[in-house]
């Protein structure tokens, strides 16, 4: 939150600071152009503001509260909604240096900033006292944790979800107001026989709060919303008082913060909405784009302004997004418009195969390099993961620094290296590390008993045989046993004659002895990392020697760029993301990979019109990341150490683009005069 933290307790403290109203000294007419302007000077009333990419929605916003300000609005009857704190003290910031003052008395900052602030001057009526406290995400999963161990499940169950899991389930319910029972009908399938447990550990839970005076970060909206719904007078204080309420990014809303701006903006309905349904990409975070889609008819009298100038990118570029964004039926139709000079045409790029899509983006990126954009400058984007694992590896031959933004490398993720600690332990039988992660894996056996076990392998002159034999794991409690017995099956089918040194089959070898079935209890995005993990067996079946496997995979860092000619910076690195983490950054390049159907779309989409639409919004976010270059590239076949050579199609969003709005590329050839 990005004002005083106790002045908000002390609203009419206020109402006698506010500055005498006087003559703009903003000149509005001259800093914004004519769609900005509308927004910024509009009457009262409900208003929903659809801002393309790039059309500089947050220069909108802030000069929307400085013109309030400027018109004689208190500060402290404007609240500023936002989704991190970042875009909060940015904001505020920017409403300071055009009013030059700071209207301390403003309220700015996210729905949980918000939401903790107006719940410790009421939290009595909540069954808390002011001074609760804040679980963070780690703090609630460590007491749904000790919820879980006081129904003292039997140790040898392992089907039921483990704790993240649960938290999951138990925050995805809250925060888009459905049961638990549809949440996990429709979400967690896998665990619906466990809805009973489930349900007891999430009553477990809200108790165990309530008695140690604490709130969760769901809680502060949840019971927010639960003051306003059932206390009259203080939904009438804050209505009042909030005679303005500006949210942004109102296409991530879910449902529960959708609730909590209905109750606050009544009954005045100042409310001014700016978001595009065009980048609505988080259904899977519970966010609703019909929040969005239904704002007119939700709040009567909606004035809609459209945000199309867009500041970013080339023509080209926005003719193609405008394209393939028009297939979307739900939709508030937009037509972006670039203020920028022409540039080329976005390149469609088909591959033979992934691993030459790799050598295509590191060989391009090293020449636009050379023409004079810096690694920073250009990014690779795919749908998930997986897609980026050939491409790492490729970088790393040829030497090519890059960070993955917002996550991890491929083989740096968990459950990766969880499957690598296997094969390394056979690699090295004398890696103590790989032994502790994968005995810390088996059911039972925590890092006291993974050690201890290690301990007593250590000193044999095989340790691999010497944990075959089963005797190390005597020491180990009842519980245990059975896991370990597990994992001494695993070893010895691993150095059998039918699978040694095959490190593909030792990978689906180790995910059929219960690594698979870990996937699902233990990780929300367990589809996710079974891709990856596909993908890592395709990668092993081009080894014939584990040793040479792990090599490969481990010698890919540091980078430090030193074998490339005329390298200046150390810190240049080329931007690897999925397009989810890409949203709302922009590249002067840009590399889009993995378009063939299966991958984006995503196969669980064919199905659903609405998750099509969605898949479609995620290639539009994607395009209109970059300024000038765009690379569309596809494999025309994939391996897969199961199924063989598999044909792949170019991805239904290539497929509807015009011709006229692309160039085909064929890879080799010096320049392309194809349309696609």
């Amino acid at each position: 939150m990005v004002r005083l933290p106790l002045a908000a307790a002390m609203p009419k403290r206020y109402l006698l600071q506010k500055p005498a109203v006087q003559k703009s000294s903003i000149p509005y007419e001259k800093e914004l152009n004519s769609e900005q302007l509308q927004v910024v000077t509009a009457p009262d009333g409900p208003i929903l503001v659809l801002a393309g990419p790039g059309s500089g929605k947050t220069r909108t916003l802030t000069y929307r509260v400085a013109y309030l300000i400027e018109q004689g609005v208190d500060p402290n009857q404007i609240l500023l909604v936002t989704f991190t704190v970042k875009a909060a003290r940015e904001m505020l910031g920017r409403v300071e240096r055009l009013l030059k003052y700071h209207p301390e008395a403003l309220w700015g900052g996210t729905f949980h900033h918000i939401g903790n602030l107006l719940l410790r001057q009421h939290a009595e009526k909540v069954h808390r006292t002011p001074s609760f406290g804040i679980l963070d995400e780690e703090d609630a999963k460590d007491l749904i944790q000790s919820c879980v161990s006081d129904f003292k499940i039997p140790s040898a169950e392992t089907r039921y979800p483990q704790t993240n899991v649960l938290e999951s389930i138990l925050s995805l319910s809250i925060n888009t107001c459905r049961s638990l029972e549809q949440v996990v009908t429709e979400r967690y399938s896998q665990f619906s026989e466990f809805l009973p447990f489930i349900e007891r550990v999430s009553k477990a839970y809200q108790a165990r709060k309530q008695k140690g005076n604490l709130m969760d970060y769901d809680d502060l909206l949840f019971l927010w919303l639960t003051l306003l719904r059932e206390d009259k007078e203080i939904r009438q204080r804050y209505s009042e008082q909030f005679r303005y309420l500006l949210v942004d990014e109102y296409q991530d809303t879910n449902r529960l913060q959708f609730e909590l701006i209905r109750q606050m903006g009544q009954p005045n309905g100042n409310i001014l909405a700016v978001g595009d349904d065009a980048q609505a990409i988080y259904a899977f975070r519970g966010a609703e784009v019909k929040n969005l889609l239904e704002f007119p008819e939700v709040f009567s009298g909606t004035t809609i302004y459209r945000l199309e100038t867009n500041y970013r990118s080339t023509p080209e570029i926005l003719r193609l997004a405008n394209a393939s964004i028009r297939f979307n039926t739900h939709q508030f139709p937009k037509e972006l418009k670039s203020v920028r000079e022409t540039g080329p045409l976005p390149a469609v790029v088909p591959l033979v195969s992934s691993k030459q899509q790799a050598a295509f983006v590191a060989q391009r990126a090293l020449e636009l390099r050379e023409e004079g954009i810096p690694l920073e400058e250009i990014a690779v984007l795919f749908r998930a993961r997986f897609q980026a694992a050939e491409l790492e590896l490729e970088l790393a031959k040829r030497n090519i620094p890059y960070i993955v933004r917002g996550g991890v490398r491929f083989f740096e993720q968990a459950h990766i290296k969880d499957v690598l600690a296997y094969l390394r332990i056979l690699a090295n039988p004398q890696d103590e590390l790989a032994w502790e992660r994968a005995l810390r894996l088996q059911e039972g056996i925590g890092p006291a008993y993974a050690h201890r076990i290690w301990t007593a392998l250590s000193t044999a002159a095989n340790p691999v045989e010497e944990a075959i034999q089963g005797s190390a794991g005597d020491s180990l409690p009842s519980r245990a046993k059975p896991a370990w017995k597990r994992f001494c099956q695993t070893l010895r089918e691993l150095t059998g004659r039918s699978i040694a040194n095959r490190p593909a089959e030792m990978i689906l070898a180790i995910l059929h002895s219960g690594y698979e079935a870990r996937l699902q209890t233990h990780f929300e995005d367990s589809r996710d990392r079974r891709e990856d993990l596909e993908q890592l067996v395709n990668l092993a079946a081009n080894y014939r020697r584990v040793d040479r496997f792990i090599e490969d995979i481990t010698l890919r860092e540091p980078f430090k760029g030193e074998s490339i000619r005329g390298w200046e910076e150390p810190d240049e690195l080329l931007v690897l993301s999925t397009i989810h983490q890409a949203k709302g950054l922009e590249w002067r390049a840009l590399f889009l990979i993995g378009l063939v159907e299966g991958q984006l779309p995503h196969p669980k989409s064919i199905q659903d019109p609405d998750a099509l639409e969605e898949e479609r919004r995620l290639f539009y976010v994607a395009i209109t990341r970059t300024k000038r270059e765009l690379y569309l590239t596809y494999p025309m076949t994939r391996y897969s150490y199961q199924r063989g050579e598999i044909m792949l199609r170019p991805s239904v969003f290539l497929q509807e683009l015009p011709e006229d709005l692309c160039e085909l590329w064929r890879v080799g050839e010096q320049s392309a005069h194809s349309s696609y």
